[in-house]
């Protein structure tokens, strides 16, 4: 296996959200650890937990920005991870993440972020096949505001804002 994982155009609607959805099939939860190396591309550093245990370490580069973006992801061992971590002073912004099935076969991911900070906030992402089906999809009740434009809330804005 290579250890790139992925690269590929990213297509991808982001909501604002007041709470984790109940009446949808849940298939997974993380406890995910994330922080930056860079802003401007993005390089992401990122950890997973499952049910307390490593579930994932990764480094992932994104350019562009809103609806439509590249994205690389690399599988890291726990040597490269810890390695790559060590050059980051600021703690990791931690995500409360799940994983609801939404009819039709799409998934919602949606993350608390830094839980119990006064920067908490709540969000959801759909990852599309195509241009065409991300804006053909209607926006759910629980979805309080569409920021998938809005570079306010990119998460290496957060990360710059909270931990710069």
């Amino acid at each position: 296996m290579s250890p790139i994982q992925r690269g590929f155009t990213e297509i991808e609607r982001k909501f604002l959200i007041d709470t984790f959805p109940d009446d949808l099939p849940l298939l997974h939860t993380q406890r995910v650890f994330q922080a930056y190396l860079s802003l401007e591309p993005e390089v992401r550093l990122r950890r997973a937990e499952q049910d307390g245990q490593d579930a994932a370490r990764s480094l992932t580069i994104k350019s562009g920005s809103g609806l439509v973006r590249r994205e690389v992801r690399i599988d890291l061992s726990k040597e490269q991870f810890d390695a790559l971590a060590e050059l980051i002073p600021q703690p990791f912004i931690s995500k409360d993440y799940r994983v609801y099935r939404l009819p039709g076969g799409l998934e919602l991911e949606c993350s608390l972020v830094d839980e119990g900070m006064d920067t908490a906030f709540l969000y959801a992402e759909i990852e599309f096949p195509s241009v065409k089906a991300a804006e053909a999809f209607p926006p759910l009740p629980l979805f309080k505001q569409e920021v998938t434009e809005n570079p306010a809330y990119r998460m290496n804005r957060y990360w710059k804002e909270t931990r710069g």
